[in-house]
Protein backbone atom coordinates (compact mmCIF):
# COMPACT_ATOMS: atom_id res chain seq x y z
CA UNK A 1 0.00 0.00 0.00
CA UNK A 2 1.77 3.36 -0.90
CA UNK A 3 1.81 6.07 2.27
CA UNK A 4 0.25 9.06 0.50
CA UNK A 5 3.02 12.13 1.85
CA UNK A 6 2.21 15.45 1.10
CA UNK A 7 4.02 16.80 -2.13
CA UNK A 8 4.31 20.07 -0.22
CA UNK A 9 4.51 23.58 -1.18
CA UNK A 10 8.16 23.61 -1.79
CA UNK A 11 8.59 20.73 -4.14
CA UNK A 12 6.13 21.96 -6.37
CA UNK A 13 7.11 25.67 -6.32
CA UNK A 14 9.97 24.70 -8.36
CA UNK A 15 7.56 23.82 -11.22
CA UNK A 16 5.52 27.06 -10.88
CA UNK A 17 7.95 30.21 -9.20
CA UNK A 18 9.61 32.24 -11.42
CA UNK A 19 12.72 33.46 -11.20
CA UNK A 20 15.24 35.10 -12.96
CA UNK A 21 18.16 33.37 -14.48
CA UNK A 22 21.65 33.93 -13.77
CA UNK A 23 23.58 36.02 -16.63
CA UNK A 24 26.81 34.26 -16.48
CA UNK A 25 28.46 32.14 -18.85
CA UNK A 26 31.34 29.15 -18.36
CA UNK A 27 32.79 26.43 -20.20
CA UNK A 28 32.88 22.70 -19.34
CA UNK A 29 36.37 21.64 -17.52
CA UNK A 30 38.68 19.30 -19.42
CA UNK A 31 38.54 16.91 -16.13
CA UNK A 32 36.24 14.17 -16.08
CA UNK A 33 37.33 12.96 -12.40
CA UNK A 34 36.07 8.67 -12.23
CA UNK A 35 37.04 9.27 -8.00
CA UNK A 36 36.13 11.73 -5.63
CA UNK A 37 33.14 13.21 -4.12
CA UNK A 38 29.56 14.07 -6.21
CA UNK A 39 27.81 16.81 -5.13
CA UNK A 40 24.16 16.91 -5.28
CA UNK A 41 21.69 19.41 -4.32
CA UNK A 42 18.25 18.58 -4.30
CA UNK A 43 15.41 20.52 -3.05
CA UNK A 44 14.19 20.52 0.34
CA UNK A 45 10.75 19.70 1.70
CA UNK A 46 8.63 20.01 4.97
CA UNK A 47 8.78 16.65 5.46
CA UNK A 48 12.08 15.34 3.75
CA UNK A 49 12.16 12.09 5.34
CA UNK A 50 10.23 9.73 2.52
CA UNK A 51 12.63 11.78 -0.08
CA UNK A 52 15.83 11.10 1.65
CA UNK A 53 15.12 7.57 2.73
CA UNK A 54 14.78 7.13 -1.16
CA UNK A 55 17.58 8.99 -2.26
CA UNK A 56 19.86 7.34 0.39
CA UNK A 57 18.84 3.80 -1.15
CA UNK A 58 20.13 5.19 -4.21
CA UNK A 59 23.45 6.57 -3.08
CA UNK A 60 24.36 3.44 -1.44
CA UNK A 61 24.21 1.65 -4.26
CA UNK A 62 25.98 3.99 -6.67
CA UNK A 63 28.69 4.44 -3.76
CA UNK A 64 28.48 0.27 -3.78
CA UNK A 65 29.41 0.02 -7.79
CA UNK A 66 31.80 3.28 -8.11
CA UNK A 67 34.59 2.37 -5.78
CA UNK A 68 36.32 5.40 -4.45
CA UNK A 69 33.37 7.40 -4.75
CA UNK A 70 31.52 9.60 -2.49
CA UNK A 71 27.73 10.99 -3.26
CA UNK A 72 27.71 14.36 -0.80
CA UNK A 73 23.76 15.12 -1.24
CA UNK A 74 22.64 18.73 0.18
CA UNK A 75 19.08 19.67 0.23
CA UNK A 76 18.35 23.27 -0.60
CA UNK A 77 15.25 25.68 -0.11
CA UNK A 78 13.42 25.96 -3.17
CA UNK A 79 12.55 29.92 -2.37
CA UNK A 80 16.34 30.20 -2.61
CA UNK A 81 17.11 28.18 -5.46
CA UNK A 82 17.85 31.70 -7.93
CA UNK A 83 20.64 32.91 -5.56
CA UNK A 84 22.34 29.32 -5.00
CA UNK A 85 22.30 28.41 -8.54
CA UNK A 86 23.72 32.40 -9.47
CA UNK A 87 26.67 31.29 -7.29
CA UNK A 88 27.25 27.90 -8.54
CA UNK A 89 27.65 28.84 -12.08
CA UNK A 90 29.71 31.75 -11.50
CA UNK A 91 31.75 29.85 -9.02
CA UNK A 92 32.25 26.48 -9.83
CA UNK A 93 34.14 25.35 -7.09
CA UNK A 94 30.88 25.68 -5.02
CA UNK A 95 28.92 24.62 -7.87
CA UNK A 96 27.11 20.78 -7.37
CA UNK A 97 28.13 18.16 -10.15
CA UNK A 98 24.11 17.26 -10.31
CA UNK A 99 21.38 19.17 -9.54
CA UNK A 100 17.38 19.19 -9.74
CA UNK A 101 15.62 22.00 -10.98
CA UNK A 102 12.29 22.64 -11.89
CA UNK A 103 11.31 22.48 -15.62
CA UNK A 104 10.12 26.51 -15.41
CA UNK A 105 13.67 27.31 -14.77
CA UNK A 106 15.21 25.35 -17.20
CA UNK A 107 15.71 27.92 -19.78
CA UNK A 108 17.10 30.61 -18.17
CA UNK A 109 19.70 27.95 -16.45
CA UNK A 110 20.61 27.15 -20.33
CA UNK A 111 20.47 30.68 -21.51
CA UNK A 112 23.45 31.49 -18.32
CA UNK A 113 25.23 28.52 -19.99
CA UNK A 114 25.43 26.87 -16.53
CA UNK A 115 23.77 23.23 -17.77
CA UNK A 116 25.81 20.52 -19.94
CA UNK A 117 23.96 19.27 -22.47
CA UNK A 118 22.71 15.83 -21.87
CA UNK A 119 21.36 14.82 -25.76
CA UNK A 120 21.92 11.54 -26.42
CA UNK A 121 22.85 10.86 -22.98
CA UNK A 122 19.70 10.18 -20.99
CA UNK A 123 20.64 5.91 -20.84
CA UNK A 124 18.48 3.41 -22.57
CA UNK A 125 15.42 3.98 -20.18
CA UNK A 126 15.22 7.04 -22.35
CA UNK A 127 13.27 6.15 -24.80
CA UNK A 128 10.00 5.36 -22.89
CA UNK A 129 9.96 8.90 -21.40
CA UNK A 130 6.84 10.63 -22.05
CA UNK A 131 7.06 12.74 -25.30
CA UNK A 132 5.33 15.88 -24.36
CA UNK A 133 7.41 15.36 -20.63
CA UNK A 134 10.89 15.41 -22.37
CA UNK A 135 9.40 18.57 -24.66
CA UNK A 136 9.84 20.50 -21.24
CA UNK A 137 13.82 19.63 -20.92
CA UNK A 138 14.74 20.79 -24.42
CA UNK A 139 15.68 24.23 -25.55
CA UNK A 140 16.69 24.73 -29.47
CA UNK A 141 15.87 20.66 -29.42
CA UNK A 142 18.57 19.72 -26.91
CA UNK A 143 18.24 17.77 -24.11
CA UNK A 144 19.15 19.60 -20.86
CA UNK A 145 17.76 17.47 -18.13
CA UNK A 146 16.55 14.16 -17.04
CA UNK A 147 12.70 14.46 -16.20
CA UNK A 148 12.63 12.88 -12.43
CA UNK A 149 8.64 13.08 -12.03
CA UNK A 150 5.70 15.44 -13.74
CA UNK A 151 3.23 17.45 -12.25
CA UNK A 152 -0.91 17.48 -13.81
CA UNK A 153 -3.92 18.81 -13.04
CA UNK A 154 -7.50 17.54 -13.40
CA UNK A 155 -10.88 18.07 -12.65
CA UNK A 156 -11.97 17.58 -8.62
CA UNK A 157 -15.63 17.43 -8.36
CA UNK A 158 -17.53 16.49 -4.90
CA UNK A 159 -19.33 13.47 -5.66
CA UNK A 160 -21.85 14.16 -2.66
CA UNK A 161 -22.86 17.60 -4.17
CA UNK A 162 -23.47 16.34 -7.98
CA UNK A 163 -25.79 13.29 -6.37
CA UNK A 164 -27.46 15.67 -4.44
CA UNK A 165 -28.09 17.94 -7.56
CA UNK A 166 -28.78 14.84 -10.05
CA UNK A 167 -25.30 16.10 -12.11
CA UNK A 168 -22.98 14.61 -14.53
CA UNK A 169 -19.30 15.52 -14.49
CA UNK A 170 -18.72 17.87 -17.27
CA UNK A 171 -17.96 16.39 -20.66
CA UNK A 172 -17.15 19.47 -22.51
CA UNK A 173 -15.58 22.98 -21.38
CA UNK A 174 -19.30 24.67 -21.60
CA UNK A 175 -20.33 22.20 -19.65
CA UNK A 176 -18.02 22.97 -17.33
CA UNK A 177 -18.86 26.09 -17.10
CA UNK A 178 -22.96 25.76 -16.68
CA UNK A 179 -22.48 23.00 -14.46
CA UNK A 180 -20.06 25.39 -11.91
CA UNK A 181 -23.29 28.00 -12.53
CA UNK A 182 -25.84 25.55 -11.83
CA UNK A 183 -24.19 24.62 -8.64
CA UNK A 184 -23.50 28.05 -7.48
CA UNK A 185 -27.65 28.63 -7.96
CA UNK A 186 -28.76 25.67 -6.10
CA UNK A 187 -26.38 25.60 -3.51
CA UNK A 188 -25.08 29.45 -2.75
CA UNK A 189 -23.32 28.07 0.15
CA UNK A 190 -20.66 26.59 -2.31
CA UNK A 191 -18.55 28.01 -4.82
CA UNK A 192 -19.47 26.61 -8.25
CA UNK A 193 -15.83 26.28 -8.70
CA UNK A 194 -12.84 27.43 -7.02
CA UNK A 195 -10.41 28.94 -9.34
CA UNK A 196 -8.81 31.98 -9.06
CA UNK A 197 -7.55 35.32 -11.24
CA UNK A 198 -3.86 34.50 -9.79
CA UNK A 199 -4.21 30.60 -10.77
CA UNK A 200 -2.15 31.16 -14.54
CA UNK A 201 -1.99 27.05 -14.48
CA UNK A 202 -5.10 27.12 -14.06
CA UNK A 203 -6.18 29.28 -17.35
CA UNK A 204 -3.29 27.96 -19.38
CA UNK A 205 -5.70 24.80 -20.75
CA UNK A 206 -8.49 26.49 -21.30
CA UNK A 207 -6.85 28.66 -23.64
CA UNK A 208 -4.82 25.30 -25.23
CA UNK A 209 -8.09 23.73 -25.42
CA UNK A 210 -9.80 26.97 -27.35
CA UNK A 211 -6.96 25.97 -30.02
CA UNK A 212 -5.18 29.12 -28.82
CA UNK A 213 -1.42 29.43 -27.22
CA UNK A 214 0.57 31.88 -25.11
CA UNK A 215 3.32 32.16 -27.81
CA UNK A 216 4.56 31.07 -30.80
CA UNK A 217 8.24 31.12 -32.35
CA UNK A 218 9.38 33.14 -35.31
CA UNK A 219 12.85 32.21 -35.75
CA UNK A 220 15.15 33.19 -32.75
CA UNK A 221 12.38 35.55 -31.53
CA UNK A 222 8.94 34.44 -29.50
CA UNK A 223 5.69 36.37 -30.15
CA UNK A 224 3.24 36.71 -27.38
CA UNK A 225 -0.42 35.38 -29.37
CA UNK A 226 -2.50 35.38 -25.85
CA UNK A 227 -4.41 38.18 -27.89
CA UNK A 228 -5.03 35.71 -31.07
CA UNK A 229 -8.91 35.09 -31.52
CA UNK A 230 -8.65 31.68 -30.09
CA UNK A 231 -6.83 32.32 -27.37
CA UNK A 232 -8.44 34.80 -26.06
CA UNK A 233 -11.74 32.44 -26.48
CA UNK A 234 -9.84 30.64 -23.87
CA UNK A 235 -9.41 33.62 -21.26
CA UNK A 236 -12.70 34.85 -21.91
CA UNK A 237 -14.31 31.23 -20.47
CA UNK A 238 -11.57 31.15 -17.82
CA UNK A 239 -12.37 34.56 -16.61
CA UNK A 240 -16.24 33.98 -17.22
CA UNK A 241 -15.96 31.55 -14.27
CA UNK A 242 -15.34 34.44 -11.82
CA UNK A 243 -17.29 37.31 -13.46
CA UNK A 244 -20.55 35.15 -13.77
CA UNK A 245 -19.95 34.41 -9.94
CA UNK A 246 -19.51 30.82 -10.25
CA UNK A 247 -16.47 31.64 -8.21
CA UNK A 248 -17.10 34.71 -6.57
CA UNK A 249 -15.26 37.81 -7.82
CA UNK A 250 -14.77 39.58 -4.18
CA UNK A 251 -12.59 36.15 -2.99
CA UNK A 252 -11.52 34.73 -5.85
CA UNK A 253 -10.45 37.80 -8.66
CA UNK A 254 -6.97 37.40 -6.26
CA UNK A 255 -6.90 33.96 -5.28
CA UNK A 256 -3.97 31.67 -6.26
CA UNK A 257 -3.92 27.84 -7.43
CA UNK A 258 -3.07 27.11 -3.74
CA UNK A 259 -5.79 29.09 -2.45
CA UNK A 260 -7.95 27.32 -4.33
CA UNK A 261 -7.51 24.13 -4.17
CA UNK A 262 -7.55 24.92 -0.35
CA UNK A 263 -10.92 26.32 -1.03
CA UNK A 264 -12.08 22.83 -2.29
CA UNK A 265 -10.16 20.59 0.18
CA UNK A 266 -12.16 22.75 2.69
CA UNK A 267 -15.40 21.85 1.58
CA UNK A 268 -15.81 25.49 -0.06
CA UNK A 269 -16.11 24.31 -3.45
CA UNK A 270 -17.89 21.77 -5.30
CA UNK A 271 -15.06 21.55 -7.72
CA UNK A 272 -11.68 22.88 -8.64
CA UNK A 273 -9.09 22.42 -10.47
CA UNK A 274 -6.10 20.75 -9.00
CA UNK A 275 -2.97 18.47 -9.50
CA UNK A 276 -2.06 14.98 -8.84
CA UNK A 277 0.05 16.71 -6.00
CA UNK A 278 -2.74 17.79 -4.37
CA UNK A 279 -4.38 14.83 -3.68
CA UNK A 280 -2.63 14.63 0.18
CA UNK A 281 -3.90 17.97 0.66
CA UNK A 282 -7.50 17.30 -0.43
CA UNK A 283 -7.58 13.64 1.59
CA UNK A 284 -6.63 15.81 4.77
CA UNK A 285 -9.51 17.98 4.39
CA UNK A 286 -13.46 18.29 4.77
CA UNK A 287 -13.54 16.91 1.51
CA UNK A 288 -12.00 13.27 1.77
CA UNK A 289 -13.88 10.35 0.85
CA UNK A 290 -16.48 12.69 -1.27
CA UNK A 291 -14.60 13.65 -4.40
CA UNK A 292 -13.42 12.00 -7.78
CA UNK A 293 -11.37 13.07 -10.27
CA UNK A 294 -11.47 13.25 -13.86
CA UNK A 295 -9.59 14.95 -16.50
CA UNK A 296 -10.27 18.83 -17.45
CA UNK A 297 -12.77 18.39 -20.30
CA UNK A 298 -11.87 19.99 -23.83
CA UNK A 299 -14.39 21.54 -25.96
CA UNK A 300 -15.72 18.57 -27.45
CA UNK A 301 -17.27 15.81 -25.53
CA UNK A 302 -14.48 12.87 -24.93
CA UNK A 303 -11.89 15.31 -25.35
CA UNK A 304 -9.37 16.62 -22.69
CA UNK A 305 -8.12 19.70 -22.22
CA UNK A 306 -4.20 20.04 -22.53
CA UNK A 307 -2.35 20.43 -19.07
CA UNK A 308 0.51 22.57 -18.36
CA UNK A 309 3.52 19.82 -17.97
CA UNK A 310 4.88 20.42 -14.58
CA UNK A 311 7.80 18.98 -12.99
CA UNK A 312 11.23 18.91 -11.98
CA UNK A 313 14.18 17.50 -13.27
CA UNK A 314 17.89 16.13 -12.81
CA UNK A 315 20.53 17.50 -14.69
CA UNK A 316 24.68 17.81 -14.67
CA UNK A 317 25.95 21.29 -14.45
CA UNK A 318 28.09 22.25 -17.00
CA UNK A 319 31.40 23.16 -14.85
CA UNK A 320 31.59 19.47 -13.41
CA UNK A 321 34.57 17.66 -13.23
CA UNK A 322 32.85 14.36 -12.57
CA UNK A 323 31.00 14.43 -16.02
CA UNK A 324 30.47 10.54 -16.47
CA UNK A 325 29.88 10.41 -12.87
CA UNK A 326 27.24 12.79 -12.32
CA UNK A 327 25.84 11.73 -15.75
CA UNK A 328 25.92 8.23 -14.42
CA UNK A 329 23.51 9.10 -10.77
CA UNK A 330 21.69 11.22 -12.86
CA UNK A 331 20.35 7.99 -14.89
CA UNK A 332 20.24 6.27 -11.63
CA UNK A 333 18.10 8.02 -9.72
CA UNK A 334 15.67 9.14 -12.60
CA UNK A 335 15.30 5.35 -13.72
CA UNK A 336 12.30 3.83 -13.42
CA UNK A 337 13.19 1.91 -10.85
CA UNK A 338 14.00 4.88 -8.45
CA UNK A 339 10.59 6.40 -10.03
CA UNK A 340 8.30 3.93 -8.90
CA UNK A 341 10.15 4.32 -5.25
CA UNK A 342 9.89 8.16 -5.45
CA UNK A 343 5.78 7.90 -6.19
CA UNK A 344 5.79 5.47 -3.20
CA UNK A 345 7.58 7.77 -1.19
CA UNK A 346 6.35 11.23 -2.46
CA UNK A 347 3.37 10.37 -4.93
CA UNK A 348 5.68 12.07 -7.74
CA UNK A 349 3.91 11.07 -10.77
CA UNK A 350 6.73 8.97 -12.96
CA UNK A 351 7.86 10.55 -16.48
CA UNK A 352 7.81 7.12 -18.18
CA UNK A 353 5.07 5.90 -20.04
CA UNK A 354 4.88 2.42 -19.07
CA UNK A 355 5.61 3.20 -15.52
CA UNK A 356 2.56 5.56 -15.76
CA UNK A 357 0.60 3.08 -17.14
CA UNK A 358 1.47 0.41 -14.41
CA UNK A 359 0.19 2.72 -11.41
CA UNK A 360 -2.86 3.64 -13.60
CA UNK A 361 -3.98 0.16 -13.63
CA UNK A 362 -2.92 -0.33 -9.99
CA UNK A 363 -4.54 3.00 -8.38
CA UNK A 364 -7.40 4.37 -10.17
CA UNK A 365 -7.07 7.54 -8.19
CA UNK A 366 -4.09 8.38 -10.68
CA UNK A 367 -5.85 7.16 -13.54
CA UNK A 368 -7.00 10.44 -14.58
CA UNK A 369 -3.95 12.37 -13.71
CA UNK A 370 -1.88 9.78 -16.59
CA UNK A 371 -5.32 10.10 -18.94
CA UNK A 372 -5.07 13.78 -18.99
CA UNK A 373 -0.76 12.95 -19.46
CA UNK A 374 -0.82 10.73 -22.14
CA UNK A 375 -3.22 12.65 -24.30
CA UNK A 376 -1.17 15.41 -24.59
CA UNK A 377 0.29 18.69 -22.51
CA UNK A 378 1.51 21.75 -23.58
CA UNK A 379 4.76 23.92 -21.88
CA UNK A 380 4.78 27.72 -21.46
CA UNK A 381 7.81 29.07 -24.13
CA UNK A 382 10.94 27.91 -23.73
CA UNK A 383 13.05 31.37 -23.20
CA UNK A 384 14.64 33.11 -20.10
CA UNK A 385 12.58 35.45 -20.64
CA UNK A 386 9.45 33.79 -19.66
CA UNK A 387 10.61 33.81 -15.98
CA UNK A 388 10.33 37.77 -16.37
CA UNK A 389 6.79 37.57 -17.50
CA UNK A 390 5.91 35.31 -14.98
CA UNK A 391 7.40 36.78 -12.27
CA UNK A 392 5.57 40.42 -13.50
CA UNK A 393 2.39 38.47 -13.23
CA UNK A 394 1.09 39.47 -17.04
CA UNK A 395 -1.22 36.65 -17.21
CA UNK A 396 -3.29 36.82 -13.84
CA UNK A 397 -3.32 40.32 -14.73
CA UNK A 398 -4.91 39.74 -17.79
CA UNK A 399 -7.75 37.72 -16.32
CA UNK A 400 -8.14 39.81 -13.02
CA UNK A 401 -8.47 42.85 -15.72
CA UNK A 402 -11.13 40.79 -17.65
CA UNK A 403 -13.12 39.92 -14.57
CA UNK A 404 -13.49 43.50 -13.66
CA UNK A 405 -14.94 44.50 -16.78
CA UNK A 406 -11.91 45.30 -19.06
CA UNK A 407 -13.00 44.02 -22.68
CA UNK A 408 -11.07 40.86 -23.29
CA UNK A 409 -9.59 42.14 -26.92
CA UNK A 410 -7.69 45.31 -24.54
CA UNK A 411 -6.78 42.97 -22.10
CA UNK A 412 -5.44 40.52 -24.05
CA UNK A 413 -3.62 42.86 -26.38
CA UNK A 414 -1.96 44.90 -23.03
CA UNK A 415 -0.81 40.65 -21.99
CA UNK A 416 0.89 40.38 -25.17
CA UNK A 417 2.82 43.77 -25.88
CA UNK A 418 3.70 43.30 -22.12
CA UNK A 419 5.03 39.74 -23.18
CA UNK A 420 6.48 41.03 -26.14
CA UNK A 421 8.58 43.33 -24.68
CA UNK A 422 10.17 41.17 -22.08
CA UNK A 423 10.75 38.54 -25.58
CA UNK A 424 12.59 41.73 -27.59
CA UNK A 425 14.61 42.59 -24.33
CA UNK A 426 13.02 45.74 -23.90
Amino acid sequence: MRAWKAITITAIGALLAACGPPQVQQDAPAEDERTGTLRVWLFDEASRGPKQATVDEAVARFEAEHQGVEVDVQYIPVDTRSERFTGAFNDPASAPDVAEYGNTDLAGYVAAGGLADLTGQLGPEAADIDESVLETAKVDDKVYGMPWYTGIRALYYRTDVFTDLGLQPPRTTAELVDTAKRIREARPDLYGISVGGKYHYALMPFIWAAGGDLARQDGDQWVSTVNDPAAREGVATYASLISSGACPREQCADMTGSQAVQAFASGKAAMTIGGDFNRAAVDAGEAAGKYAVVPLPGPTAGSVAPAFAGGNMLGVLKSSKHATLAKEFVQLLASKEYQRKMYEAMGNLPTFTDVQQELAANDPAVAPFVQTLQAGTRFVPTTAGWSKIDAQGVLPTMVQQVVNGTPVERATDDAAARMNDVFEGR
